[in-house]
């Protein structure tokens, strides 16, 4: 949808179309969520996630650490902070269909390896995330790193904010199932997106690999576990 309302309307309906479409997805998840949490712990976990989304943005953004020295521009709004409200929005967007694909990666091997699994599969989104995002405008590095012009750095900032969002929210390691095709339709949406709209190759294929191998390894996991349950 981004590439056709930008043919259609221009530059300015970036901004608009990013925020329709987190919401949207947002909403899928929260309702996939609700099915298998309940509203009260699918409210606890959005008010967390958000949360701590925003705090760990604002500190970032603020001081540099943990992702290296950033800024947001003033196109997405609002703001609280100078940290647009849709970014925690986008964490928690993605941060279950990380959970699921752990979880269904990991099988028994413990909270521990959930733990990790869920912080690989969520910093792997951003590896198509910050390229497209920093071409779009909505934030600005200081200084031009080794991936496609993004800092090592944010990369480790990620994978530590996933770990702490993690730990704080202790989502049941159980997978929601229907999360994984939300985890499986954005690794399609932003490997096409990048490489046919966005003039982003590098991107496109190298997240395309990274995060595709978390998918079709826990699309397999998840058919072999629905055979043995058949069985």
């Amino acid at each position: 949808s981004l590439p056709i309302g930008l043919w259609l309307m221009g530059e300015a309906i970036l901004p608009v179309g990013m925020t329709v479409t987190t919401v949207l997805q947002a909403g899928a998840v929260i309702m996939l969520l609700r099915r298998a949490w309940g509203w009260r712990r699918v409210g606890l976990t959005l008010a967390g996630v958000a949360a701590l989304g925003w705090l760990l943005e604002f500190i970032g953004s603020s001081t540099g650490l943990p992702f290296g020295v950033y800024h947001y521009t003033e196109r997405l709004q609002p703001q609280l902070g100078g940290v647009p409200l849709l970014i925690p929005l986008a964490w928690f967007m993605m941060l279950p269909p990380a959970w699921t694909v752990a979880a269904l990666i990991g099988g028994r091997g413990g909270r521990w390896r959930f733990l990790l699994l869920s912080m690989l599969a969520f910093t792997a989104w951003d590896l198509f995330l910050d390229p497209q995002m920093v071409l779009f405008d909505f934030w600005r590095w200081e200084t031009a790193g080794g991936y496609f012009g993004i800092p090592w750095s944010n990369y480790a900032g990620w994978l530590l904010a996933a770990g702490v969002m993690t730990l704080a929210v202790r989502p049941p390691m159980q997978p929601v199932r229907p999360l994984l095709l939300v985890y499986g339709l954005v690794w399609f949406f932003e490997t096409f997106g990048l490489l046919f709209f966005w003039e982003l190759p590098g991107p496109a294929l190298v997240g395309g690999v990274v995060m595709g191998a978390f998918t079709l390894w826990a699309g397999l996991r998840a058919r072999t576990a629905g055979e043995r349950g058949a069985a």
